[in-house]
């Protein structure tokens, strides 16, 4: 009986350890410029996937931040791909992407899209995958800098 409690409570909990996964969702998408955009392509860099969208205050809070984090640590491996979610009209998207001067990739998401990595629907999401391809943390709602400097700036060096 205690065996199958626990087994339950790991299946329970397995769902939403995603922040663990050694293994890298196998992601393709098109880009805002009809380009493939596969998270395969970026083995040997720091990926964060943010998920966001036009509507969303918190997103319009958080893109400013995202644009300078991938300016900054670039040369150091970074790479951002914002995943427009749920989906959009891609004229709306890309006119947000040309007014905020947009400096990393950015497709339209759909629900299958987003759970490849969560359940959640949380906005924005930010999906930090190291550079092995392992996912290592799911941050909900804004990814403020202290969480940068803990959760991804270590993958950077």
């Amino acid at each position: 009986m205690r065996w199958l409690t626990l087994t339950s409570v790991l299946l329970l909990f397995s769902g939403s350890a995603v922040a663990q996964s050694s293994q890298q969702p196998a992601l393709s998408l098109k880009d805002l410029h009809g380009r493939q955009l596969r998270l395969a392509d970026y083995k040997g860099k720091v990926v964060l996937i943010n998920f966001w969208a036009t509507w969303c205050v918190p997103c319009r809070t958080e893109v400013p931040e995202l644009i300078k984090m991938q300016s900054q640590y670039r040369a150091q491996g970074l790479r951002i791909i914002g995943i427009a979610y749920p989906p959009e009209k891609i004229s709306e998207v890309r006119r947000f992407v040309r007014r905020l001067r947009m400096n990393y990739r950015v497709a339209i998401g759909t629900k299958a899209t987003k759970a490849l990595f969560t359940s959640s629907e949380t906005l924005p999401m930010t999906i930090v995958i190291d550079r092995e391809g392992a996912v290592r943390e799911v941050i909900e709602g804004i990814m403020y800098a202290d969480e940068f400097d803990q959760k991804v700036r270590p993958l950077l060096r």
